[in-house]
């Protein structure tokens, strides 16, 4: 097997991986958007609206490390295929709601039946990328949700004054269907292609052992990553799914105008996701720990200068810088695990560390709409709660060595899992 078609099939991988991730995040956006005449319809305060936005995420919580071992037991592609084909159907569905408590209800299950990709995802690359380039490959399968950003705002204000906000989620779902056929034909290796470990992405042929998974919720690495996915997700979704109300009822933008200006944080979150990966790969072992920090406290500063920002250009600005460091946090959040553990875990690990994340995902925009009701509509309060979450990222790496003797990210002692070649 030459380099040449190694490197062709990791390519089609990665680009089924992007495309797939894509359209899953297309409705994560697009519901941002749409929740402002959803909210009108339906006549919901701020409270209920958080309601509408964070119930996705309790489903794709709940699915994170199960769907991490079903991808470490029977491969990560019948995982993405049932994933994908359910977060479609759902997605679609969500445009016939007829009321608050079906929209509640739809988004839910919607949510369980996405929360096998991402884990799945993760667990692919593992097996199918090279460790040195996987950092890399994992910036690419997360820029998809930064183009999910510059793609949603424009589609979904301009459909929605075009076919309204119902049409909008059942052609995006059709969407969706498309790209699950995709994998099923394309996402399968080639004929005698020679994957690392002789990997067959149908059946699994490593086993998970339980002892494995204990060892590996133990090691720090692996807890402080979770910190961090809390905290970057609570700022990263909290942020996505209130700036369009935000800059609509604050700011005073309308739609079209909404969906432009989003455009220019979209391309800069592509660069920097893409940036982020290849600068990561080149470091060294333990200096993800001075990145991450430094990460922490520049997504802080951004987030309170955007807030304070006189104009709506200065609003822009700083909304372009903060992918800068959310993007670079979660590279090192989603690549650390597949980098640093057995391939055998790969799946599970993922799983752990995105729970954090997809927690704070229904925490924080529920919390923050009952924050907004507290101070009477006021944003300070909200604005405090995110920049606070920067400070935690800070701290949960610059404590990961503060055990007796200085370690390595999974230990200078025989490793707990087994680290892969």
């Amino acid at each position: 097997m030459t380099e040449t078609k190694m490197a062709y099939n990791s390519k089609v991988i990665l680009f089924l991986l992007f495309s797939s991730n894509l359209i899953s995040a297309m409705d994560r956006f697009i519901i941002n958007y749409g929740i402002v005449p959803i909210s009108e319809e339906f006549q919901l305060d701020a409270t209920s609206t958080g309601l509408i936005l964070s119930i996705f995420f309790l489903g794709y919580a709940i699915m994170q490390i199960p769907g991490g071992w079903l991808s470490d037991k029977f491969g990560a592609r019948i995982v993405i295929l049932v994933s994908v084909f359910s977060f479609s159907i759902f997605t679609g569905l969500t445009g016939i709601a007829w009321s608050f408590a079906i929209l509640v209800i739809i988004r839910f299950i919607f949510g369980i039946g996405e929360g096998s990709f991402f884990p799945a995802g993760g667990k692919l690359i593992a097996d199918a990328i090279p460790e040195e380039r996987r950092s890399k490959a994992m910036s690419v399968f997360l820029s998809a949700l930064t183009a999910a950003g510059i793609i949603a705002p424009i589609l979904a204000t301009s459909m929605m004054v075009s076919i309204g906000w119902r049409w909008m989620f059942i052609l995006i779902g059709l969407l969706g269907m498309f790209i699950g056929i995709l994998n099923w034909f394309f996402l399968k290796p080639k004929a005698g292609m020679d994957l690392p470990k002789q990997v067959d992405f149908t059946v699994q042929q490593n086993k998970t052992t339980k002892g494995s998974i204990k060892r590996m919720l133990k090691t720090p690495m692996i807890w402080a990553l979770i910190i961090v996915s809390f905290s970057h997700g609570f700022i990263s979704w909290g942020l996505s799914a209130w700036m369009p109300t935000y800059l609509v009822n604050e700011r005073g933008l309308d739609l079209l105008s909404l969906g432009v200006l989003a455009l220019i944080p979209g391309v800069t979150g592509v660069l920097f996701f893409l940036l982020a990966g290849y600068v990561i790969d080149k470091q060294k072992n333990g200096r993800e720990k001075w990145i991450g920090a430094i990460s922490g406290v520049g997504y802080a500063i951004m987030v309170y200068l955007m807030f304070h920002a006189k104009t709506i250009t200065g609003v822009i600005v700083f909304q372009s810088l903060i992918p800068m460091f959310g993007a670079t946090l979660s590279v090192i959040i989603f690549s650390m695990p597949i980098k640093r553990l057995s391939q055998e875990v790969a799946g599970t690990a993922i799983g752990v560390v995105n729970l954090g994340m997809q927690v704070a995902g229904f925490l924080a925009p529920l919390g923050m709409g009952f924050i907004i009701d507290a101070f009477n509509g006021s944003y300070k309060g909200a604005v405090w709660l995110l920049t606070s979450f920067g400070v935690v990222c800070f701290l949960a790496f610059v404590t990961l060595y503060s055990t007796g003797k200085k370690e390595t990210l999974i230990g200078e002692h025989e490793p707990i899992v087994p680290i892969s070649k």
